[in-house]
């Protein structure tokens, strides 16, 4: 009796993967591009779906599981440094780490202004800004004026973005921080938008016009400001209400500096990955490698993450940018895989759930691979969106309990992403439900 128990369970499990792998590869819509798929039951170490695993393809943000990994490796989950610095005399000398935290709109941390509003030293800002590409490798010229994009910096303030928001029914916007008022040009209305904001391309001026059709209408626009040495010691002498002075000097940098301890870590990865954030996603990478060697070089976080943590993967990651901007990364299915079950073995699955978005609750995908009414989310996954790749790689939970993990990258369709989520909805909860 119990022979013939298994045997209906291992046919019936047999007629489970034939009809997950028919409607992945006799997909109409997913015929219409390049799909890596694989499925594993962790627990039974068992490959349940294996589709191109092998197979490089662009991950878009599933780069950012990458990031986290290494970063929540070597940073934890406490508070991290937020600021180096060294006291000579009558002079507390200071640079970046960079700490995304400093009074961003949604961080809103202040600790490292408080360390310096309390300090009877002069103050000099050591300029480290040269070791930080602000762009990443491969990244659009033109998306200067996308908080997606916002420039990566050693010792970045307010996110380096101005935020324009307005609540529903108030008839003025407000500009955060509001020093940047007198850089706002009135221009007139386009198209059919209510509302529009827009930086020169190569000065922090912005042109903006807001239509009476948004008088009643919520928004929140977030543009990048070009930053730089001179400029945040603008910004905090402003902020500070006393000088501060930007001075180079090399030496310094070899000297052990004293840490000040700022943000929580945690706060920084649950933003990062539940709304896919590619300037927290940079800036953690570089605070990786300050962690290393005092010096902020994402090649190098990169390279010791491939070297130490990574050198298990099945497929040498492909990776040159901390946010998945760049279309130079490359990653198989399998090691997104692999990877997934490191997170799992360091990671509690309560803070997994805490950082991650979940399926019709959360983040990227609170609008999409929605659970039965009542029931709890069944999907806890990254997602990563470019012109010409989507992906969704996680944490599946099926109606039995098992935690599944699966990766799912799609390249080169020439169909909306839309789409190809509708088309992916169907499988995930097909596996949900037959598992």
């Amino acid at each position: 009796m119990r022979n013939h128990l298994l045997l209906i369970i291992l046919i019936c499990s047999s007629c489970t993967v034939q009809k997950i792998n028919k409607s992945l590869t006799k997909s109409d819509v997913f015929n219409q591009g390049h799909l890596g798929f694989m499925l594993v039951d962790p627990v039974a170490d068992k490959v349940l779906v294996d589709i191109n695993s092998d197979k490089y393809f662009i991950p878009a943000s599933n780069t950012k599981l990458f990031t986290f990994y290494t970063s929540y490796t070597l940073l934890g989950d406490s508070l991290v440094n937020g600021l180096n610095y060294i006291e000579k005399g009558d002079s507390l000398i200071f640079w970046g780490t960079g700490d995304p935290s400093l009074l961003h709109p949604d961080l809103k941390n202040t600790k490292a202004i408080d360390f310096l509003k309390s300090q009877d030293k002069k103050l000099y800002l050591l300029d480290n800004f040269d070791q930080v590409n602000a762009f990443g490798p491969g990244w659009g010229w033109d998306w200067y004026n996308a908080y997606y994009a916002a420039e990566r910096s050693s010792l970045p303030i307010y996110g380096d973005i101005v935020r324009f928001a307005k609540e529903e029914g108030d008839s003025t916007f407000t500009i955060y921080p509001p020093r940047f008022e007198a850089n706002m040009v009135l221009s007139e209305p386009r198209g059919t938008a209510s509302s529009s904001f827009k930086r020169d391309h190569l000065a922090n001026n912005f042109k903006y016009f807001v239509t009476s059709e948004a008088t009643d209408k919520r928004f929140e626009t977030d543009i990048p400001f070009i930053t730089s040495s001179d400029f945040a010691a603008k910004l905090l002498s402003e902020e500070l209400e006393k000088s501060v002075t930007v001075i180079k000097n090399p030496s310094y940098f070899s000297e052990e500096p004293k840490k000040l301890l700022t943000a929580a870590a945690d706060s920084i990865y649950s933003q990062m990955m539940k709304i896919s954030d590619n300037f927290l996603a940079e800036q953690l990478l570089l605070l990786v490698s300050d962690q290393l060697d005092n010096k902020l070089s994402t090649s190098d976080a990169i390279a010791y993450a491939k070297e130490n943590l990574l050198a298990d993967l099945p497929d040498e990651p492909i990776w040159v940018d901390g946010s998945g901007l760049s279309s130079k990364n490359m990653f198989t299915p399998r090691s997104i895989i692999a990877l997934l079950a490191k997170i799992r073995t360091e990671v509690p699955i309560e803070k997994i759930k805490a950082y991650f978005p979940a399926g019709g609750e959360s983040g990227t995908i609170r609008n999409w691979y929605p659970s039965d009414p009542g029931e709890p989310p069944y999907i806890y996954a990254k997602t990563g969106t470019l012109s010409m790749s989507n992906a969704l790689s996680g944490y599946l939970i099926t109606k039995s309990g098992k935690i599944l993990h699966f990766s799912c990258l799609m390249n080169n369709y020439p169909i909306s992403g839309s789409e190809l989520k509708t088309e992916l909805t169907k499988v995930l909860y097909i596996i949900h439900d037959k598992y």
